[in-house]
């Protein structure tokens, strides 16, 4: 089966969110899945979007299968020249435990580079996110804030995208300013 990765198009974004919402329903439930479609919206809506970091896979009938957003993002108003978080991430459920998830995403991880970003954001389960890389941020001196409820502080994690990245990262992750994630 033909698979091609892309850069956001105007003729995938309504079908790209209908795959988040599905997605995040499926392994969660319907408010997640709306909360997530709402958060794509927002980000696509905020001066951190990156088009070019917007990435879907496509199957040969030219329909998404795979999802991820690369946005930038700041700790404490600084670095978002320097800084991206990975959100949210979402391959079809039929199409799981194929490598989608990891070609987005080392295809992101090189294209972000390119374009001179250091790091990346993440927040997840670890068992998902270390085998691409991340390692916990607090070891970097990246916390969650006090608003940030994690299940483990291993949840948070970060990404070098060039050895030594993180040596002048430091601070605290806030995301209030995406009212999706403060309702």
């Amino acid at each position: 089966m033909e698979r091609i990765i892309k850069s956001m198009e105007p003729k995938y974004l309504i079908p790209t969110l209908d795959l988040v919402e599905e997605v995040f329903t499926q392994s969660q439930d319907p408010a997640e899945g709306k909360l997530v479609r709402r958060l794509v919206e927002e980000i696509r809506a905020k001066q951190y979007y990156l088009p070019e970091l917007e990435l879907l896979m496509a199957n040969q009938e030219d329909e998404p299968i795979g999802y991820a957003m690369f946005s930038r993002f700041h700790l404490e108003g600084r670095y978002e020249t320097e800084l991206l978080i990975l959100t949210p991430v979402a391959v079809k459920t039929e199409f799981q435990r194929q490598h989608i998830s990891k070609d987005l995403l080392e295809y992101g991880f090189e294209r972000a580079k390119a374009l001179g970003y250091q790091a990346v954001l993440v927040e997840g389960d670890p068992k998902n996110y270390n085998p691409r890389g991340f390692v916990t941020s607090a070891d970097f001196g990246i916390v969650a804030g006090p608003a940030i409820r994690l299940p483990h502080v291993n949840c948070l994690m970060v990404k070098e995208l060039s050895p030594g990245a993180l040596s002048h990262i430091t601070g605290t992750v806030d995301y209030s300013f995406y009212d999706t994630l403060c309702e």
